[in-house]
């Protein structure tokens, strides 16, 4: 029980409050005590005056015994809870009015009892207490005067034994048990309406603790609660579900990579094997029929194995080039050039190839003196020459590609078309993925299916996106944009 953060706010709730009550008992009482004893002697101020003044206890030198059984007497009757102490010159006790083996002290100090005289003090003025060596009281104290002569005081402890401490105190008076109930009611209260209040302040935080529970045990976000009051649980609860958000994202992504894994594994393995095995083959049917194959045999077999092994090569090369690209250890080294000089490069590259084909192949400007572009030049060349190699083996002998450059706001936009076979709507969205290939691919080779993936992982790494446009049987164009230099 007290493992939850509601017991234990409880806990030292309640404790506090026992240490605050009993402080403001104590305190209570302490006031109280002071206060009576300042009230009484302030009342009692000219008792001793008065006790002197209607009989001296003196008779000359010597002490009147008569004279003090006859004070005695009278302030027993009058108010029992006094004592009267006889004091010499010197602070000495002489006589008291307490039964015989009570009094503790042989003399009592005068320095509280001229301060007392003087009137100069404030009040409750304590004084030695007779009866005990280590208490002291309120008292009234009178000097006692014979032919101008000093002969001693009259002491009179106020309280004597009626009021000990608190705790008689707090027995002794209504009033006070009265406030202390009132008090300790109070308190219980007020520690009540606090841990009702914790428990409505922790019912979000136990919500918080069961949801992420459940997130831990079953992966699934459960409701805790409308964000109102904009406070730190608010804020806990709302950065919780953002995290469990993003980890369920996360998940959902690591599931979709393990899935794409295995499909580039088997893809992988399927474009391997292929030209593996033509390439094993060949070499292998001129190992076992050399002797029985004539010179124009060999020599096609053997262009077939370069051509395999070529188109092995290039796959390998693809794939550690994507591999890179996707694990961002290739960074685009940004600079201004002229995307006009490259695009020409480009397209000069490829004539040949073209013309091979019967394709026709230009590039067109929309104005000459377009702005340079920042990009990592090699990288977007490579771009360029993907989307060229992929229109022109999709393009048929008649056909034409053509590569356009248009100025826009801040940005020159590169568009790649040919008026090749095209590609079906259902197949459109997947084009960039890895080893894909549409469905109306014609036969021969196709690629690996690697190069459009390539040239929209580069274009992301440039802040840039690559958009495809295509109607089946009439041809298909390749769009994107680079930043012009702002010098």
């Amino acid at each position: 029980m007290l493992k939850t953060l509601y017991a234990r706010l409880a806990l030292v709730l309640a404790g506090l409050f026992t240490v605050v009550g009993v402080f403001f008992l104590l305190l209570l009482a302490l006031a109280t005590e002071r206060f009576e004893q300042e009230l009484t002697q302030k009342l009692n101020r000219e008792l001793a005056a008065q006790i002197v003044a209607e009989r001296l206890p003196f008779d000359g030198e010597q002490v009147d015994q008569a004279a003090l059984e006859h004070i005695f007497h009278m302030m027993m009757v009058i108010n029992p809870k006094v004592e009267i102490y006889l004091l010499d010159p010197a602070g000495r006790i002489l006589a008291y009015s307490a039964p015989p083996g009570k009094v503790k002290r042989a003399r009592v100090d005068l320095t509280p009892v001229r301060r007392f005289l003087t009137g100069e003090t404030a009040f409750p003025v304590l004084g030695d207490d007779p009866r005990a060596p280590d208490r002291r009281k309120v008292f009234s104290a009178a000097p006692i005067n014979q032919d101008d002569r000093l002969q001693g005081f009259l002491y009179v402890i106020l309280g004597g034994e009626a009021y000990e401490g608190i705790a008689e105190m707090l027995q002794g008076s209504y009033v006070l048990r009265l406030i202390a109930g009132m008090g300790a009611a109070g308190l219980l209260f007020a520690l009540l309406t606090a841990t009702l209040l914790f428990a409505l302040l922790t019912r979000r935080l136990r919500r918080l603790s069961a949801a992420i529970t459940a997130f831990k045990e079953s992966g699934t976000l459960q409701p805790i609660a409308e964000h109102s009051n904009g406070d730190e649980i608010d804020r806990l609860i709302a950065a919780f579900e953002d995290l469990a958000g993003r980890i369920n994202a996360q998940m959902a992504k690591l599931r979709q990579t393990d899935t794409l894994r295995r499909e580039l594994v088997a893809n992988v393995s399927h474009d391997l094997r292929t030209p593996l095995a033509s390439l094993h083959g060949y070499l292998e049917t001129l190992l076992l029929k050399d002797s029985e194959l004539g010179d124009a045999d060999k020599r096609r077999y053997l262009d077939i194995a370069l051509k395999h092994s070529a188109r092995l090569s290039r796959l390998v090369a693809e794939l550690f080039e994507l591999a890179k690209l996707n694990a961002n250890e290739v960074q685009p080294q940004r600079e201004p050039f002229s995307l006009p000089e490259l695009v020409q490069d480009v397209v000069q590259k490829f004539q040949l190839r073209a013309e091979q084909q019967g394709v026709h192949l230009e590039h067109r400007i929309e104005r000459h003196e377009l702005p340079f572009v920042v990009g990592d030049i090699g990288l977007i060349e490579r771009v360029l020459g993907n989307l060229v190699e992929n229109a022109l083996r999709y393009t048929p002998a008649g056909g034409q590609v053509k590569v356009a450059l248009t100025p826009g706001d801040g940005r020159v936009t590169v568009c790649v078309s040919d008026t090749g076979c095209g590609i079906a709507e259902q197949d459109l969205p997947h084009i960039f993925e890895r080893f894909y290939k549409p469905s109306n691919t014609p036969g021969g080779d196709g690629g690996a299916g690697l190069g459009l993936a390539i040239a929209r992982r580069i274009l992301e790494l440039h802040g840039s996106v690559i958009r495809a446009t295509s109607t089946l049987n009439d041809g298909t164009a390749f769009t994107f944009d680079l930043p012009a230099n702002a010098t």
